[in-house]
């Protein structure tokens, strides 16, 4: 390293312990050179002013690095868009927190910087927008039913972190979340829900069917796992999280908790029974069990399943099946596919966005699907009059 670059890291390191333990606005240009054991007129030289020095201080942040500084997997490599935020979030929030002063004092004192710093933190906040945009362009390019642009997807994602990061720095005993992990599924399951809310793709029942004709030959686990996909319409984060004790059921109901909310297991599946509420392929699944583990789902080495486990069960089962579009279905169908059979034997909106936990908003997109169903099985039997 030449003599230019160590005095350079040495001012950016004082400033960095300056702001960190004073604040940006108490800590002077003089203090920072002083601790860097350099003249001001050096900083100068090298920052311009404070407010370089501070941009230079927020690219050393974690909060302000390249996604691929933080990352060893490149989004293009990664399954899903789902997987390409979670990897990032989780990430993120490990990096910022190890020293989280920093972020805190440059986001908490912000109102009260001039307008110079104010400026360049907006710039920073920007240049991290826009390489987290970058990072999800080739993960958005491989979700053809996603309806944002990585800019967009890249805010909403970075403005989720930060008032995660302050909430969990600031606040004792919040009960907004359990931990970092439901923090996360969650925040995947709403982009998600947002991505996809005006692409509805829900399956054939030829197509459901196979599926779960597949899961039954293979093993009883699976059968089960596809069950509760098709049956209940529950996303792979929230199957993952269930543990045995969240399951209800005798001989006149079958239900899930999750969370604060009951969703029913449906004996019915496209038009096909699958058992009963009090003996089916979850039902069975558990009782086939010897271990004394509370989690609902064990993968093969006898652990809980996470969601990653769950989407390569899918892939494998799914393998070589084509929609009516030439496309594989993909595991996010499921939910959709239940969804709309629930509607379609009339269910309330109101009462599914209950049972579902999404706003009315992510639902109307399956409400008119089922209209246009219902029209198209009309206008075939009005022909079939004629």
């Amino acid at each position: 390293m030449s003599i230019q670059n160590s005095t350079r890291q040495k001012l950016i390191d004082a400033a960095l312990k300056l702001f960190t333990s004073l604040g940006v606005t108490e800590t002077t240009t003089k203090a920072v050179a002083e601790l860097a054991q350099v003249n001001e007129v050096t900083l100068f030289r090298h920052f311009g002013n404070k407010q370089g020095l501070m941009l230079a201080v927020m690219e050393e942040s974690a909060a302000f690095k390249q996604p691929g500084e933080l990352l060893q997997i490149p989004a293009q490599e990664v399954d899903s868009l789902g997987e390409a935020v979670a990897q990032y979030a989780i990430a993120f929030l490990e990096s910022v927190t190890q020293a989280p002063e920093l972020l805190l004092s440059l986001i908490g004192e912000a109102r009260h910087y001039p307008p110079q710093n104010r400026q360049a933190l907006s710039k920073g906040i920007n240049e991290a927008n826009s390489s987290l945009a970058k990072y999800l362009a080739p993960a958005i390019a491989k979700s053809p039913d996603c309806g944002l642009a990585p800019e967009k997807l890249a805010s909403m994602l970075l403005a989720a972190l930060l008032g995660y990061f302050v909430i969990e720095n600031t606040c004792i005993e919040q009960q907004l979340w359990s931990d970092r992990t439901e923090f996360i599924d969650n925040l995947v399951l709403l982009l998600k829900a947002e991505t996809t809310a005006t692409a509805i793709n829900d399956l054939q029942p030829s197509i459901v069917h196979e599926i779960l004709h597949r899961a039954k030959k293979a093993r009883l686990r699976d059968y089960a796992l596809m069950y509760v996909l098709f049956g209940a319409g529950l996303s792979q984060q929230e199957i993952a999280s269930l543990e045995k004790s969240q399951q209800i059921n005798d001989s006149d109901r079958h239900l899930l908790q999750i969370n604060s909310r009951q969703v029913p297991v449906n004996q019915w599946i496209m038009g096909k029974r699958y058992g009963s509420y009090s003996r089916n392929p979850l039902t069975g699944w558990l009782r086939s069990r010897t271990d004394e583990h509370p989690a609902l789902f064990l993968n093969d080495a006898g652990l809980p399943m996470t969601a990653t486990d769950i989407d390569l069960r899918w892939l494998e089962l799914t393998e070589g099946l084509l929609t009516p579009e030439g496309r594989s279905p993909i595991i996010e169908q499921a939910a959709q596919t239940w969804r709309v059979e629930m509607l379609s034997k009339g269910i309330t909106l109101e009462n599914l966005s209950m049972i579902t936990g999404l706003h009315l908003k992510l639902l109307q997109p399956y409400a008119r699907k089922v209209k246009e169903k219902l029209a198209l099985e009309q206008a075939i039997s009005l022909d079939r009059k004629s």
